[in-house]
């Protein structure tokens, strides 16, 4: 079982909680990669939902080796502070939602650039503690939580993060959220007990009512 990170510095109090992904639900990422990935001379193919054997040389047109893939990544987000913004009314709903619950962001990224995102949040007014970790994300919403009882939600693009979230905290409203592109359409898509939020006014709605007795 793969070590829990460092959880000491939050705080929750009496209210509900939402556990809420980065990438992809709050800061769009795919967007402003391949936006990088252009200015690096290359380009991403959504022939699978994969990035690793689908970045090709927009000199060769050859498929990048995954060593030099992997080095993208680490670049794009050591500079995420220039490239990535909000999703449309992510900032606007997370803070109407933090009138009614605590917000934790549980980021799946190299808790090595949490510096970076850090700053990026603050700068953009979203201050609510990050967790930023590689490890699954089940055991540590559960960890979060514990036994409080007391509503919880969780937001993610990925069906692999709400499922096993969903696996390891009991009654958890799973809300699945993810940006409408090519390569997203490759993606496996969540069981139907994962409720799917259009947009961020629409999981406002779904999270208001979760909350709501």
């Amino acid at each position: 079982m793969s070590a829990l990170p460092d959880l000491d510095h939050i705080r929750l109090s009496d209210r509900p909680l939402v556990v809420c992904d980065v990438d992809d639900v709050v800061l769009q990422f795919l967007a402003p990669f391949e936006a990088y990935l252009a200015a690096e001379g290359a380009r991403l193919l959504p022939r699978s939902f994969r990035l690793h054997g689908n970045i090709i040389s927009l000199t060769s047109n050859e498929a990048l080796e995954d060593q030099r893939v992997s080095d993208l990544l680490e670049t794009f987000f050591e500079a995420q502070e220039r490239w990535q913004t909000p999703f449309a009314q992510a900032v606007e709903t997370l803070h109407a939602v933090e009138r009614q619950a605590d917000v934790v962001f549980l980021t799946a990224m190299p808790p090595r650039f949490a510096a970076q995102r850090r700053r990026l949040l603050d700068a953009l007014h979203l201050t609510f503690p990050m967790v930023a970790t590689e490890t699954p994300k089940g055991p540590v919403v559960h960890a979060i939580h514990q036994t409080r009882p007391l509503p919880i939600a969780f937001i993610d693009d990925m069906a692999h993060n709400l499922h096993s979230v969903g696996e390891h905290v009991e009654d958890c409203l799973l809300i699945h959220m993810m940006p409408d592109s090519e390569i997203h359409r490759h993606a496996p898509k969540p069981g139907e007990h994962v409720a799917r939020a259009l947009d961020w006014p629409h999981a406002g709605t779904l999270l208001a009512r979760h909350f709501t007795p």
